[in-house]
């Protein structure tokens, strides 16, 4: 059966690292994977053709898609747009909510040709594979009320942070299920010592656990989290938490892998169904330039091959040919210490493809 693919390209560098992941593929389709692939416009782009971030066709085929390639949103050209609703970003949060986006997986794995590019020792590092499972349409960004308003003379701006029992045992169990298929071991985020949303949280985790009796569970705060994971990141195996904490930690881990640039997501809903994007941002400095990394974006075409589409063997070998990329010493401006010997977003996904299609 044809599965559907959305591709969104987005602004800034989403449209060239966009343009990788379509040849990447059309090399899957040359090696078997029945697929059809159409494009959309999402954030700025959409804005700027439509006066909205996400528009009702794109929103339309993003419901009848199996999987969405999303490159990236935003970027200064549209600061000034006064509107918070229609920032290129509500783009992104409204696909989320719309699809249902609830678990976000993301992988911060380092492949051992890049151990001198990370930002702590090699002998930290070196091995690094952890799953942060971010908990996405809930928490302190989503909850209400929320705004500004004046109180005695002076502005206060105030937010609700807030989740219900289900929601967590929903990405609670996303988080189980994750750990018995890798190492074990589940560390549980939150802040219970001061917040009784997250008291909450720990309460349902615990309530959880007996029901996965392979998998160990251990509690830490955010504060301590943030520390451990630049003091000893190879303890965390998988690691759950709630929205907003999960958005800043699983950027920290992204920098111990040598380049946020090199990170793929996952975004997954109830029925399998998935957005699948790189970690990194727009990037608008460096759009056109030919400088971008496209290997997140690359690498999230093999994250939807393996979570949305089941199509394992594709997905490992286009990890493979990522991995004999890096073994050939091909960096691009991110991950090189000689940007002169740097290659460009095309010249790396030239060589991808290549590597891909010599395991055929």
């Amino acid at each position: 059966m044809t599965r559907k693919v959305l591709l969104l390209p987005g602004d800034g560098i989403g449209p060239e690292i966009t343009d990788q992941a379509a040849r990447l593929l059309g090399a899957c389709q040359t090696a078997g994977l029945d697929i059809d692939v159409e494009k959309a416009l999402v954030g700025g782009a959409a804005y700027d053709a439509h006066g909205e971030p996400l528009p009702a066709p794109t929103l339309e085929k993003a419901r009848a898609a199996d999987a969405v390639l999303l490159g990236a949103v935003g970027g200064p050209k549209w600061d000034a747009v006064e509107d918070l609703s229609k920032r290129p970003e509500k783009g992104l949060l409204g696909l989320r909510k719309h699809l249902g986006l609830f678990g976000n997986l993301r992988p911060a794995l380092l492949y051992p040709q890049l151990a001198e590019a990370s930002s702590l020792k090699p002998e930290l590092v070196s091995g690094l594979d952890i799953m942060i499972v971010r908990e996405l349409t809930g928490g302190i960004y989503f909850g209400h009320p929320r705004g500004t308003e004046e109180r005695d003379g002076e502005r206060v701006g105030y937010n609700t942070y807030v989740y219900g029992e289900a929601e967590i045992e929903r990405i609670g169990r996303v988080a189980f299920e994750m750990a018995q298929k890798r190492g074990g071991k589940l560390c549980s985020v939150d802040k219970a010592n001061v917040l009784e949303v997250t008291m909450l949280w720990r309460d349902v985790m615990e309530r959880l656990a007996p029901e996965y009796p392979d998998v160990e569970l251990s509690h830490m705060y955010v504060d301590n989290a943030a520390m451990q994971l630049v003091r000893a990141p190879k303890q965390f195996d998988v690691v759950v938490t709630g929205n907003m904490f999960g958005d800043i930690l699983s950027d920290a881990a992204a920098m111990l892998t040598g380049s946020i640039g090199m990170l793929p997501s996952a975004s997954l809903n109830e029925s399998g169904q998935g957005m699948f994007e790189p970690c990194h941002g727009s990037a608008p400095d460096i759009a056109g330039r030919d400088l971008a990394n496209p290997l997140a974006m690359m690498l999230s075409v093999a994250m939807m091959l393996r979570y949305s589409l089941g199509e394992t063997a594709l997905a490992e070998r286009i990890e493979a040919a990522v991995g004999r990329v890096l073994d050939d010493g091909l960096r691009t401006a991110d991950l090189a210490d000689d940007s002169a010997r740097a290659i460009g977003t095309r010249a790396m996904g030239d060589a991808v493809l290549e590597a891909f299609a010599q395991q055929a």
